[in-house]
């Protein structure tokens, strides 16, 4: 089959791999139609770099249909569904308390890290990834989300992990009806995080530098903000000098505007892979501004929820500021398993209220992958966000392209 390999650092390639086979009773595989890049996948493209081995399978947001179904799997051939990004059992301690991402049976201990994700790097498993023709869907009588025939893929491809992701991270933020929310970065969790806010009744500020993110947030009634010294003055301006009550990150490791972290993140990616891990795992550092700033941004004795991903064990953290404030935090790998319920019905809602039609730019072979990971990491084209389609050949992607 062909598939999206990850070949070092900013170098990505589609190759010709082996088939994946089934190895366990409740095993499944799955042919591919629609696989998404999401902005986790940038931090293998540079930062996490030192975790991956050339070859590597990359992508963790896939639908597709059953082509073998194990005995003990829930599936049938045929069967259409979605699979979440991190791979649980259902079954143990901290999966019976719908702590999906904890998952004790899959947990990475090598690296103490938690329930195996798919092609995301040697610290979640090396589990081979969605972007490609084929997918190994292990735990297959539990992960998987049946969906049905009538609607596109874009209704129900996102269940796979930024839109439960964006969801808890609101969830996690306490809002609801009559509330402020604040939403640092309008990349596609950003997006949802804030239509899901409005959608629970809160005024909701988008802050984010591009102004294709801001145009298209702003397309649901979101107030958009542009990434600058001015924009927690306006925000507090309008909410009685104090602040919104929440505010959700999502924008996490690599955000701009923090030089010594950057540098930090750079040199580590120069060295030899063993030195890098161990660094990493030890001392590596977040750019951190976006943080920062959502700390000051939040008023007294809010909320801030983490939905970007951090990977850092030494990131400094303004402790004096978050005691004085009162700031509660929440944060971790979305539990994709725990929210379905609420999303599926509202994915399937003829009014798409989430505007899940409404976030992806560009649709493109799998062939392409290369150019569109260089598009997304750059925001060139509008590029917001990019579903491939291993399906299409690319002979002719003339009209893959949308905005």
């Amino acid at each position: 089959m062909r598939a999206l390999t990850w070949q070092g650092t900013q170098k990505v390639s589609v190759e010709t791999v082996p088939d994946p086979i089934r190895k366990k009773a409740n095993d499944a595989i799955i042919e591919v139609t629609s696989t998404a890049i999401c902005g986790s996948d940038l931090h293998l493209y540079e930062v996490l770099a030192p975790f991956m081995d050339p070859g590597d399978i990359i992508g963790h947001e896939p639908m597709g249909r059953v082509v073998e179904a194990g005995p003990a799997s829930s599936l049938e051939v045929g069967d259409r569904v979605v699979v979440p990004f991190n791979i649980s059992c259902g079954h143990c301690w901290m999966c019976s308390r719908d702590l999906y991402s904890q998952c004790e049976t899959t947990q990475v201990r090598e690296y103490e890290s938690g329930a195996q994700l798919f092609g995301f790097s040697r610290l979640y498993g090396s589990v081979p990834g969605g972007q490609a023709e084929y997918l190994r869907v292990p735990h297959a009588d539990f992960g998987p989300i049946r969906v049905g025939d009538h609607l596109p893929d874009d209704r129900y491809l996102f269940l796979s992990d930024i839109l439960p992701t964006a969801w808890q991270g609101v969830k996690y933020a306490g809002i609801s009806e009559g509330m402020t929310l604040g939403v640092y970065g309008l990349g596609p969790v950003g997006q949802f995080a804030a239509r899901i806010g409005r959608h629970l009744g809160a005024r909701v500020f988008g802050i984010d530098p591009v102004a294709e993110r801001r145009a298209m947030a702003e397309r649901h009634g979101i107030e958009v903000f542009d990434y600058d010294e001015d924009t927690h003055d306006a925000i507090r301006e309008v909410t009685d000098g104090r602040g919104p009550d929440a505010v959700v990150d999502a924008v996490g490791m690599e955000a701009h505007g923090s030089p010594l972290e950057s540098f930090v993140q750079q040199a580590v990616g120069v060295l030899p892979s063993p030195a890098a891990r161990k660094l990493m795992e030890t001392g590596g550092v977040d750019r951190t501004a976006v943080l920062h700033a959502a700390i000051d941004l939040v008023r007294r004795g809010g909320t801030l929820s983490l939905s970007g991903v951090y990977g850092g064990q030494i990131s400094p953290m303004p402790m004096l500021k978050l005691f004085d404030k009162q700031i509660q935090m929440r944060m971790g790998q979305c539990n994709v398993r725990s929210w379905i319920e609420e999303l599926l019905p509202l994915v399937e809602d003829p009014q798409d209220p989430l505007g899940v039609e409404d976030l992806v730019t560009h649709r493109l072979p799998l062939e392409a992958g290369p150019e569109a990971y260089d598009m997304f990491q750059k925001k060139t084209d509008g590029c917001i966000k990019v579903v491939l389609d291993p399906t299409n050949s690319g002979a002719d992607s003339s009209d893959s392209t949308s905005s």
